[in-house]
């Protein structure tokens, strides 16, 4: 009789529900999934849930294959040596391996004076419902001021202008960084033509509980002010004494592997492969859960693991419902000048867009009824290190 394997998954997200979906290929493993929220947060839709447009979570029991057992807890910490999880409600999960994807968060600035105090983050579900409900309360003449450029701060000021909201968007340096300049350039067009205001070099010195002041002095008027520029990652990891990259995210080699313990793999926003992290993304999630999986799958059978391959095709932006923006990209994630977008294609875009959206639900269900089942572009160079501006695919 073959003896039993524990493996423990941290995080119930995109890399890390995928993840403990594809360990069941191994029919001697026993899975144990650890989330702190009792539902699948589609991280994908939280500024059209925080705009009162749509939900932003799924059913577990749609999402986890029947051999993954959920635990809906907090992981406090890791103890590497004995083995252990630690969670907040005192109980302790022993692991043989452990897969950490615990995402990523929201970060407001403490060296922008009333930031933490007074602007609204939006990376989490938590973040997203008190932002709702700022917004709920606003009369018909109320600014939304939402800071940062990237594409999380597009897709707010976009969903909130359509809803009929006054909206500037701060971007603090360039409109959609990752973006070519004619797709740039076309972004802005539709945000302005629908009632953004756009403030591209508007770097923010101080947000006040009724205005945001720029570092040149100006005053922008906010009843909410939504802060999207820039993402942490939980601190889990420095919690538990394992390295990490400056920002807090797991140090792996290629095989996904922590640098201090081959027991330990990594997935998804919260990994920096070799001290390289990669786009925090949706479309990352895939590629690192599966080879997270595959790492572990592979040391259980005592074989060599596969090194992380991934190549990157396009990213994409949402301009409320019915519209978006397509940019295609070499292998190593960056611009290339061509993009799906304007009067015309934005519309193109918006379906397609909704498309993928609802595409990594299905992959998941997919991996769930069928482990092994996801594929990915590889053979892409590493990107450079990627800003971390999105949450998006």
């Amino acid at each position: 009789m073959n003896a039993r394997t524990h493996v423990v998954v941290i995080g119930g997200g995109y890399a890390g529900t995928l993840a403990a979906n594809r360990l069941q290929q191994n029919s001697d493993i026993d899975i144990t999934l650890v989330n702190p929220r009792p539902r699948f947060v589609q991280r994908l839709r939280l500024h059209q849930f925080a705009a009162g447009t749509g939900d932003a979570t799924a059913d577990y029991g749609a999402l986890l294959g029947r051999r993954v057992d959920l635990v809906v807890d907090n992981a406090d910490r890791i103890d590497a040596s004995a083995r252990t999880v630690h969670l907040t409600s005192g109980r302790a999960l022993t692991y043989d391996y452990l897969v950490y994807a615990v995402g990523s968060t929201g970060a407001t600035p403490a060296t922008v004076p009333g930031a933490a105090e007074f602007a609204y983050p939006i990376a989490e579900l938590e973040h997203a419902a008190r932002l709702r409900s700022a917004i709920a309360d606003l009369g018909p003449d109320a600014w939304i001021t939402v800071v940062g450029g990237g594409l999380t701060g597009i897709e707010t000021a976009a969903e909130l202008a359509e809803q009929g909201h006054k909206v500037i968007l701060a971007c603090g340096g360039r409109l959609a960084p990752s973006f070519s300049e004619p797709a740039r350039r076309s972004v802005a067009d539709w945000l302005t033509k629908h009632g953004v205001g756009v403030v591209e070099s508007g770097v923010v010195a101080e947000v006040r509980p009724d205005s945001v002041v720029l570092a040149d002095g100006t005053d922008l008027p906010s009843a909410v002010t939504v802060w999207t520029a820039g993402f942490g990652v939980p601190d889990l990891a420095v919690r538990s004494g394992l390295r990490t990259d400056p920002l807090g995210r797991l140090l792996t080699d290629e095989t996904l592997t922590s640098v201090d313990d081959d027991r330990i793999v990594a997935a998804g926003d919260a990994v920096a492969p070799s001290g390289q992290p990669l786009r925090m993304s949706c479309y990352t999630a895939g590629p690192t859960a599966a080879t997270a999986a595959d790492t572990v799958l592979s040391r259980i059978a005592g074989v060599e693991p596969g090194l992380l391959s991934l190549a990157y095709m396009a990213t994409n932006v949402g301009l409320g419902r019915r519209a978006a923006h397509f940019q295609l990209t070499r292998k190593d994630d960056t611009p290339v000048n061509i993009y799906l977008g304007g009067r015309i294609g934005s519309r193109i875009a918006g379906s397609l867009k909704e498309a993928v959206t609802k595409g990594t639900l299905w992959g998941i269900r997919r991996e769930a009824r069928k482990p092994g089942s996801t594929v990915w572009p590889k053979g892409g160079t590493r990107p450079a290190i990627a800003e971390l501006d999105s949450l998006h695919s």
